[in-house]
């Protein structure tokens, strides 16, 4: 017997409440804008009882932004426990698609800040939390197309178990299905894509401390985790995002003392591939991939491995300002056509609707991938006078959002029909 589909309804729906949202504070921020004197004013709010839901989620946002994590989550918590479903503002309206967004309680990294994608269009988005102090709001608020959000961080899995025990009852179309985010962690995307003719993806590998302080005294005992082990190692904190305690080690001496400096008990190591181009500089590819398409994002040039672009010094070179457009503009006949085959077979295996790859180039000409999500930033927040052509690229990956969120609605509406 088939089960019976989650019922919707318009009530619901009305139920959400508003809140400024991420795109739009991320931007005061990224500007330099005072947003301390806007959590001020919302904390004072809280405090005297009289802010709604909405403010309170975005006076967590904000506490995130100015540093404070654990305030941002303590808010957050006390929020979520009372209200869990939020509307950002649309650009138009009379929005012309409802799309409802999955998220899990956790911090502002690791659900997909989808509202930068849908920022300008006539989308409405309403945001749902799955939290563990409660079910499943069930009737759901009455939606167009449905999207998980969560990453595959350990503190969403229950969001993403919860979120799959319904999906086959899931009214509407459903992207971003939560059991394919889950081969996004490192060690198993190592797995999913190894084989892929053209591209180069080190094995990543879980290790505890103990194991890690007896690789440092012994290469067989490092062999024994992985046989392609070997220094030098990058090795990061299980669960760390945005470079926290990344390193790369050269020996057994340096993993020791890597070790002492940290208090975490949980790693992930690989190899270190050597990718820097001829010039000793090297370069660090964003790629986002909508409904199987790859896009260009951005290009980190810098004389360091451990590149992002937040590190890489690209608003002071107009050098390096002039090769990340020339990678935009000329990518589907130039990046992207040299590793046509690797990303489309990466497309077809990771099997998500939207998600994104951080990569680079060895010297060899293989794509190497270092790690994969549906949760990395995609903005268009630079300020135009810098890099002008960056606005159309973003533009670009927007609409194809839109537009392949537009062709699933019609699509099931057709089926239905």
């Amino acid at each position: 017997m088939k089960p019976s589909l989650l019922e919707t309804s318009d009530a619901a729906r009305q139920a959400c409440s508003d809140r400024v949202g991420i795109a739009k504070l991320a931007k005061l921020a990224f500007d330099g804008q005072d947003i301390r004197s806007i959590w001020q004013e919302l904390m004072a709010r809280l405090l005297d009882g009289t802010a709604d839901a909405g403010e309170g989620l975005d006076l967590s946002l904000l506490a995130q932004l100015l540093g404070d994590k654990p305030a941002g989550l303590a808010i957050q918590r006390e929020v979520l426990l009372a209200h869990r479903l939020f509307r950002t503002p649309c650009a138009s309206k009379t929005p012309h698609l409802r799309v409802l967004a999955l998220a899990a309680a956790t911090d502002m990294g690791s659900n997909t800040p989808i509202e930068f994608l849908l920022e300008q269009s006539g989308i409405e988005l309403m945001v749902l939390y799955v939290i563990a102090e409660a079910e499943l709001q069930v009737p759901l608020p009455e939606h167009d197309i449905a999207i998980v959000i969560a990453s595959d961080s350990e503190d969403c899995r229950d969001a993403l178990r919860k979120i799959a025990a319904v999906a086959g009852r899931w009214p509407r179309p459903l992207l971003n299905p939560p059991e394919r985010i889950g081969n996004l962690d490192r060690d198993k995307l190592h797995r999913l894509l190894t084989g892929i003719e053209g591209l180069v993806i080190p094995a990543t590998v879980h290790a505890d401390r103990a194991q890690l302080l007896q690789a440092a005294q012994s290469l067989p005992a490092l062999s024994n985790l992985a046989p392609e082990l070997a220094f030098p190692l990058i090795i990061r904190p299980r669960g760390s995002h945005a470079g926290v305690g990344l390193a790369k080690v050269d020996d057994g001496a340096a993993l020791k003392l890597y070790l002492d400096g940290r208090e975490e008990q949980a790693f992930f190591i690989s190899r270190f591939v050597d990718y820097a181009g001829e010039d000793g500089q090297f370069r660090k590819y964003r790629v986002v991939f909508v409904d199987g398409r790859p896009f260009a994002c951005h290009m980190a040039i810098a004389d360091r491995w451990d590149i992002w672009y937040l590190n890489a010094g690209m608003s002071a070179s107009l050098a390096k300002r002039l090769e990340e457009e020339t990678f935009m503009r000329t990518f589907d006949i130039g990046f992207g056509r040299r590793h046509q085959s690797a990303l489309s077979d990466v497309a077809r295996r990771v099997g998500l609707d939207y998600f994104i790859i951080d990569c680079a180039e060895t010297r060899d000409g293989s794509l190497l991938i270092f790690e994969a999500d549906n949760t990395a930033v995609v903005h268009n927040m630079d300020p135009p006078s810098v890099f002008p052509y960056k606005p159309p690229q973003m533009r670009r990956i927007f609409e194809a959002f839109a537009a392949m969120l537009e062709r699933r609605v019609a699509t099931a509406r057709e089926r239905a029909a």
